[in-house]
């Protein structure tokens, strides 16, 4: 084969492996063949706008065989914005076939906001059920009560922008249920009827200003738990002991603290009293030298000293 054959025969392979790729020949018969109406430069331009036509014609073919009339261009528009164009499009054909009412920008905005709109559509179809974690709460009586909860929901379309998620409707449905035990006088009746802690946090609304409704709550499981009040009491009373033996013992200490002072008090005194003894002797010397003591008196003295000593030691001998 001739150089300039061979160049031609690479040419043209190339230009028809580039045409295939801009232009999607099947695709373009597919979509004639189902309905859609749809040119061979639609194609071609979404293809440099960088948009694959699969993601944008079949899922358009889809929504023509269901009956829905939905634009190339908005679909095209949800793509480019970041949308799921088949998603939008499958929730789309199950609202209409569940008679639910769900218009195209209703459902791009749902993509958009991040949620799964066909899940939200399954979910409004066929409720789901929820459960709750365990919710410990204590009533009256100081009995402490764990329980589980089934909640099932449905969701609401027109309330997934903007609405509250999963985690608000268990956050809800626990802060009822401990509202619920906790003003009950006794434990005992909420284990003979845990349906009466169903219809009061059921009354309360709780599905006000989230994504989904709430057709009903159950008690799966009630257990009783620990005897709250009672070890309140004790702790109460330990403390009450520890409060009564620190001012005990502070009164202790001011005792302890009165005495020392006292026998400070006591030892000062005893020591004037030496120090007052020590001067008689000098008192006695300077009288006689002045005139004030006779040798009388003072022989006086010394004999009631001596009468006082041995009055002494007779009370202290032993009968």
């Amino acid at each position: 084969m001739e150089p300039i054959t061979l160049a031609l025969v690479i040419g043209t392979i190339l230009f028809l492996m580039l045409l295939s790729y801009y232009v999607p020949i099947g695709l373009f018969i597919a979509a004639r063949f189902s309905g859609v109406q749809i040119s061979i430069l639609q194609l071609f331009l979404m293809r440099l706008r960088k948009v694959p036509p699969g993601r944008i014609v079949n899922p358009l073919i889809n929504a023509t065989k269901a009956g829905l009339k939905l634009g190339l261009n908005d679909l095209e528009a949800h793509y480019l914005a970041g949308g799921n164009v088949e998603r939008v499009v499958n929730a789309l054909i199950s609202a209409n076939k569940a008679n639910i009412d769900l218009d195209f920008k209703t459902a791009t905005a749902i993509d958009l906001a991040g949620r799964d709109v066909l899940e939200a559509v399954k979910v409004s179809v066929d409720p789901k059920v929820i459960n709750t974690p365990n919710v410990a709460a204590m009533a009256k009586d100081g009995i402490q009560l764990v329980a589980k909860a089934r909640v099932t929901v449905r969701a609401n379309i027109h309330k997934l922008v903007g609405g509250a998620g999963e985690e608000t409707i268990l956050a809800r449905v626990g802060e009822g249920i401990v509202s619920s035990i906790g003003s009950t006088d006794s434990h005992k009746k909420v284990l003979e009827n845990p349906d009466s802690i169903s219809k009061v946090v059921l009354a309360k609304g709780l599905d006000a200003g989230t994504a989904f409704e709430i057709l009903s709550i159950d008690i799966a499981d009630i257990d009783v738990g620990k005897n709250i009040g009672a070890e309140l009491q004790i702790d109460q009373a330990n403390a009450d002991k520890n409060i009564a033996q620190a001012k005990a013992e502070e009164r202790r200490a001011m005792a302890i603290a009165y005495e020392q002072e006292m026998k400070a008090k006591a030892e000062e005194a005893r020591a004037q009293v030496i120090a007052a003894e020590a001067q008689i002797p000098q008192a006695i010397a300077e009288a006689f030298r002045s005139g004030n003591l006779g040798i009388m008196d003072y022989l006086k003295i010394k004999n009631i000293e001596s009468d006082t000593g041995m009055r002494d030691s007779i009370s202290k001998s032993p009968e």
